[in-house]
């Protein structure tokens, strides 16, 4: 994704385009791989040293809470990032921590299908996201 996306996705949800906000969102998106703060800290200190420890929370915070990234938590009470906000779900690896994203249509609308006609009284659902936990049998290159 190009700095002008991520500008006008800050722009969109009427956030102020900061470099901060930027670097940590490129960042996120180009680590795509579920990243936590810290791997994002070190990930821009390469490039904006200044950027401080406290700002990356609170620029995290506020893209979550402005749906720009999702929050994952892993088993291992771990909290990561994930800059795809379509609907999907996640691989977790039980034994590295490693979390895949998930895309299936078919168990969406089987999710979906399935609430509609059973329902939880008195819950109204948002949204359905799944966990799968496993073990990957072969390592990503």
């Amino acid at each position: 994704m190009k700095i002008t996306e991520i500008r006008n996705k800050l722009i969109e949800k009427e956030l102020k385009v900061t470099p901060q906000r930027i670097a940590i969102l490129e960042a996120i998106i180009k680590l795509h791989n579920h990243p936590t703060a810290e791997n994002i800290i070190d990930y821009i200190r390469n490039n904006h040293p200044n950027i401080a420890t406290a700002t990356v929370y609170k620029v995290l915070d506020a893209l979550a809470s402005n749906e720009l990234i999702k929050k994952v938590k892993t088993e291992r009470d771990v909290m990561r990032y994930d800059a795809v906000i379509e609907n999907h779900h996640h691989l977790y690896c039980s034994e590295s921590d490693r979390i895949e994203d998930y895309t299936d249509n078919e168990l969406n609308e089987l999710l979906e299908k399935y609430f509609e006609t059973k329902g939880i009284p008195d819950f109204k659902i948002e949204d359905i996201k799944l966990q799968i936990i496993g073990k990957f049998t072969k390592t990503k290159k």
